[in-house]
């Protein structure tokens, strides 16, 4: 039987191990804490880092492709303040930009990043249609690489370089309409070349995927924007607009992306000018991809859309594609 000296003291000795322990953890929760936030802020840094060194990659690999490269997203926000945009379409209710460009177009920029001044919604302009969009990357020397642009998946980061370089005037200076119905595909078939260059497998399977899903997108707009210029001219804008928006639900890709890129803004203000942004960035999509297959040499393409005269405007344009569409089976001369 111990004696009560013998348990005050191993009562007294578990009580001061309790308390030790208590005293060790406290310590180590701080220390682990502190390191925690170290560690997020050089993560942060090595992102930023990380995300300069592939710009610079990017930029290289587009030159050897002949997209000439722009000082777009060449620094950072560590180096110069974030700018940002502000982006309105506006197309005439119960019409759609299928054969001529959008309406009204406009862009203004910001001295300071969009997550500052979030913009919920547009009401209604008189007789407009009107869709919206911000962005902190944009084909301009003023446009900085952000920490949140830093966090987008390598994928993301390319293809958006890629796709800014291509609006550099030594590139393209085209009718808004048509210079994003031609970069936007190429810039996608670019970045494709640019992992397998690099032979960053799991990326190329992302970039094939993309462009298969992005070629569906485009066919499924197209039937949507042919059906609206029917149902516009035959029936009220009302009716017409719910039997598109229910055409769009059925359509298995461009529903989704329709759903995703419209987010708080309303069918009823915004569901022309959606349409009419979207084609100009998709209507040629699917049939550049299908020439870039046939022909097999993307730097012999980027070089044939080049010499499309800045002066084109949309029927000139389609010429000029059907023609190389024509030769894409022989060597690629054309004389618009």
């Amino acid at each position: 039987m111990a004696s009560g000296f013998e348990s005050c003291v191993r009562r007294a000795t578990l009580g001061e191990i309790l308390a030790a322990s208590a005293f060790v953890i406290f310590l180590l929760s701080g220390i682990l804490t502190a390191s925690m936030t170290h560690a997020q802020q050089k993560t942060d840094e090595e992102l930023m880092r990380d995300t300069a060194l592939l710009v610079r990659e990017v930029k290289d690999f587009g030159q050897r492709v002949g997209i000439e490269p722009t000082n777009a997203l060449s620094q950072s926000s560590y180096e110069k303040p974030v700018k940002s945009m502000l982006w309105l379409w506006m197309q005439r209710k119960g019409t759609i930009a299928l054969r001529k460009p959008i309406d009204i177009r406009i862009g203004l920029r910001f001295s300071a990043p969009q997550e500052q001044f979030p913009l919920e919604r547009l009401y209604n302009a008189s007789g407009y249609s009107v869709y919206f969009r911000q962005g902190n990357q944009f084909g301009d020397a003023e446009a900085v690489t952000t920490l949140e642009f830093a966090r987008e998946s390598t994928f993301t980061k390319v293809t958006t370089v890629l796709h800014e370089d291509l609006h550099g005037d030594k590139n393209f200076d085209l009718m808004w309409e048509i210079e994003e119905s031609i970069i936007t595909p190429l810039s996608l078939l670019a970045a494709l070349e640019f992992f397998r260059e690099r032979g960053d497998e799991a990326n190329v399977t992302e970039a094939r995927s993309t462009i298969e899903e992005r070629s569906k997108l485009a066919r499924e707009l197209q039937t949507v924007a042919e059906e609206a210029e029917c149902l516009f001219e035959a029936q009220t804008d009302a009716e017409a607009r719910n039997r598109l928006l229910e055409l769009v639900s059925s359509s298995s890709v461009y529903s989704r992306w329709y759903k995703h890129h419209m987010k708080e803004q309303d069918d009823s203000t915004a569901f022309e000018a959606k349409i009419s942004h979207d084609l100009a960035y998709y209507k040629f999509f699917a049939r550049i991809v299908s020439l870039e297959r046939k022909l097999g040499d993307l730097k012999a393409l980027i070089r044939e859309f080049k010499k499309i005269p800045r002066d084109s405007d949309m029927e000139r344009a389609e010429r000029y594609l059907a023609r190389l569409e024509e030769l894409s089976e022989g060597s690629i001369h054309v004389v618009p």
